[in-house]
């Protein structure tokens, strides 16, 4: 559990199509994240976006992209978050990462006893 209530978050934003050793790149950043003990990390899949070439990526009934915007989202100290970034900068071809400050609320898994009516 995490005793601090400032943190920081990093974005990730990346396409759905590239990969990373045959998997797909947010699911190895995930993983990553993961080995390395950061907190916790998600990937949300955009509907529309655009990146650094322009090209506009959407889910419309007329045209379904197979390459949607990915986020992924990791929250933890700027330090480890830092440390992260320089293990993964080299298997982002392309794509866009931003650390900003956050203001953690809450930190907790139902092993901790929080909100479980059993314990």
């Amino acid at each position: 559990m995490i005793n601090e209530t400032q943190g920081h978050l990093l974005r990730i934003y990346v396409g759905e199509a590239d990969r990373h050793d045959g998997k797909p790149l947010y699911q190895w950043i995930i993983h990553r994240a993961r080995e390395m003990g950061l907190a916790g990390a998600t990937a949300l899949r955009g509907l529309a976006g655009f990146g650094a070439s322009s090209r506009i990526h959407s889910a419309t009934i007329l045209r379904l992209s197979e390459d949607l915007p990915v986020v992924i989202e990791i929250v933890d100290r700027k330090e480890k978050l830092r440390e992260f970034l320089k293990v993964i900068d080299s298997t982002v071809d392309e794509g866009l990462a931003t650390i900003e400050q956050v203001q953690i609320h809450f930190y907790r898994s139902s092993s901790d006893g929080v909100g479980n009516k059993d314990a």
